[in-house]
């Protein structure tokens, strides 16, 4: 994982900093207007040759810069995907009793529910976007999940006990 540090720079923002695996330094500067500058840099003390005005980033960097760019977009598209009738966002985080702990993602679909998605499962400070059927999920992972109300709330169900609700479940008299 790349080591990124994070100064805040008063009156302007935020500079998220990391160097590349062949020596080069990137920066991101979040400004609180909400636009961010991208800069590479080097040290005085590292001589003329540093400067650099194109980088190589490996998949782990490149993933952290773009993180660091969109990161704060995608939460706004979110919110905003959010707010359409019929569509629901929910973030479900899985706990050590869940069922899904420990188990391949699968596809929702395969269970019989259609129009229901994972979007992304968050793990510790990376996201695996459209992640595979076969992605593992672990405790504490966070699954975000979209559909309709019903739909998320379903699949929610299954990833705590295993087990669909059905609505002749759901509808049928106690005790029979």
């Amino acid at each position: 994982m790349v080591d990124v540090r994070r100064v805040k720079l008063p009156g302007v923002g935020v500079l998220h900093t990391f160097v590349t695996d062949d020596g080069g330094k990137v920066g991101v500067i979040a400004h609180r207007s909400g636009h961010s500058d991208l800069i590479t840099f080097a040290d005085e003390e590292d001589g003329a040759e540093s400067n650099k005005v194109s980088l190589r980033l490996s998949e782990d960097e490149a993933r952290t810069l773009a993180e660091l760019l969109g990161g704060t977009q995608i939460t706004e598209s979110l919110t905003a995907l959010d707010q359409i009738p019929g569509l629901s966002i929910d973030w479900f985080t899985v706990d050590y009793e869940d069922h899904i702990a420990g188990q391949e993602l699968g596809d929702p679909a395969d269970r019989g529910v259609v129009g229901v998605t994972v979007v992304a499962v968050v793990r510790g400070e990376s996201a695996n976007p459209a992640p595979a059927s076969d992605f593992k999920v672990f405790p504490g992972d966070t699954l975000v999940v979209a559909g309709s109300p019903e739909k998320v709330a379903k699949v929610f169900n299954f990833f705590r006990t295993g087990h669909y609700k059905t609505k002749s479940a759901v509808d049928a008299p106690p005790g029979g």
